[in-house]
């Protein structure tokens, strides 16, 4: 299969460096193809603004949509943008891998999402009536297609457990995963988190990468996060609200799933604690 890793993390030498050199090993050896959007290596330009799109009107005023619609429309979006989409076509499984900074991604990867998802090809496609509301949440042009977090945080499991002081690390995530993941058509995957990254050590790194390696061994077998979607009867239209006989035992975002919250006993068992817990590595989470 071809494989697309979309990397955010300025340090080489980092936990997530090592992650990173580990997933493209394991996919090659597997023979996959593999790309590697290494965003931080690339320079990548975060913020979207007038200067992605030089064929605009520069009369008129920005028009962050509008714009997007024309240029990819008319072909005209930069060079970096359209070998990012051309990525994403090629792909059937797409890994995002960052740390958490400050309860999200890091403002590069946002970048990307940002530049790379223009109007008509991500969103802002499809009939919009009272019976569809557009091409997405379960449909989209990346139906068919997978995708996965590997996610990194230097706080344990249980800070971003139900009663944890974050919050569950499910709901923090969700905005991703549901909001850019899932909304363009990605069968999302569980995420693969790696807790406590300041009380690493060689035992526990080896015991995270041969995790990860099962993980993605069998990505492409994994059941993905069973988000509803919502041309398919689960929400009323054009309100888009969830018909009120669904999820009458569930709160917040939990009904948005048909299915309850699974976990992780590797990677997310707030008991999970290693030998030499408190001696801390010489790389970067």
């Amino acid at each position: 299969m071809n494989v697309l890793l979309v990397y955010a993390h300025p340090e080489p030498r980092s936990l997530n460096g090592s992650i990173r050199d580990f997933t493209v090993d394991r996919f090659v050896r597997a023979g996959h193809t593999v790309e590697v959007s290494d965003l931080y290596a690339m320079r990548w330009k975060a913020d979207l603004d007038a200067e992605d799109f030089p064929q605009r009107d520069a009369a008129q005023p920005f028009r962050p949509s509008g714009d997007s619609r024309r240029a990819f429309a008319e072909g005209t979006q930069t060079a970096d943008v359209t070998a990012e989409q051309e990525k994403l076509r090629r792909a059937d499984l797409v890994i995002f891998q960052f740390p958490l900074w400050w309860f999200s991604m890091p403002a590069i990867m946002k970048g990307w999402f940002d530049r790379v998802y223009a109007y008509g090809f991500a969103y802002g496609v499809g009939e919009h009536s009272e019976k569809r509301w557009g091409v997405r949440y379960g449909e989209g042009a990346f139906k068919g297609k997978r995708a996965m977090l590997v996610v990194t945080t230097g706080g344990w499991a249980d800070h971003y457990s139900e009663r944890g002081i974050n919050g569950p690390i499910d709901d923090l995530l969700f905005p991703i995963q549901h909001g850019l993941l899932f909304y363009p058509g990605f069968d999302v995957l569980p995420p693969f988190l790696v807790f406590k990254t300041s009380a690493m050590n060689p035992a526990r790194h080896d015991e995270i990468l041969s995790a990860l390696g099962a993980r993605l061994d069998t990505a492409m077998q994994t059941t993905p996060i069973a988000y509803r979607s919502q041309n398919l009867g689960d929400y009323l239209i054009p309100a888009l609200t969830l018909k009120p006989e669904l999820s009458t035992d569930k709160t917040g975002f939990a009904l948005h799933r048909s299915d309850e919250i699974a976990t992780d006993p590797v990677v997310r068992d707030p008991s999970f604690v290693p030998a030499n817990a408190g001696t801390k590595s010489a790389v970067m989470s």
